[in-house]
């Protein structure tokens, strides 16, 4: 996979498997393969869907397929304070309820790729972002 290019891939059918070559001194083998796959690459600006898998006071992480997104406190609506007695803990305004599992609307404002494994930084300060209800 060529991270300047997409992150996060599925291999959905692979086409074809070429003759596999003998790596000297290592014992592997490479193949020349031929596959379709779902990659994804977020950029700065981007809105996406997640579903929140921890809630905590500093903020909380969501995951959009195989990205992880962390909105800190400082990014979530005024009105939402954090609440640590309730069961399981969020963050609660008059009118949205952020916690494990819920679905919410963020807009990635950050992103860092590394070798094997990427992560954002996203907010949910703006208008129509926030809480995905199912109504």
């Amino acid at each position: 996979m060529l991270k300047e290019l997409a992150v996060g891939n599925m291999v959905i059918t692979i086409t074809s498997i070429g003759e596999g070559k003998v790596l000297p001194g290592t014992g592997q083998a490479r193949f020349k393969t031929t596959y379709t796959a779902i990659v994804m690459k977020p950029f700065k600006g981007e809105v996406v869907d997640g579903q929140v898998v921890n809630v905590n006071k500093m903020g909380f992480f969501a995951m959009v397929g195989p990205l992880q997104v962390f909105v800190s406190s400082h990014l979530v609506h005024a009105d939402m304070k954090f609440d640590p007695n309730a069961s399981p803990p969020c963050y609660r305004s008059a009118d949205e309820v952020i916690q494990k599992d819920s679905k919410v609307r963020m807009q990635i404002v950050g992103c860092r790729i590394e070798a094997n494994d990427i992560f954002a930084i996203g907010t949910i300060k703006k208008d129509f972002l926030g809480q995905i209800r199912d109504d």
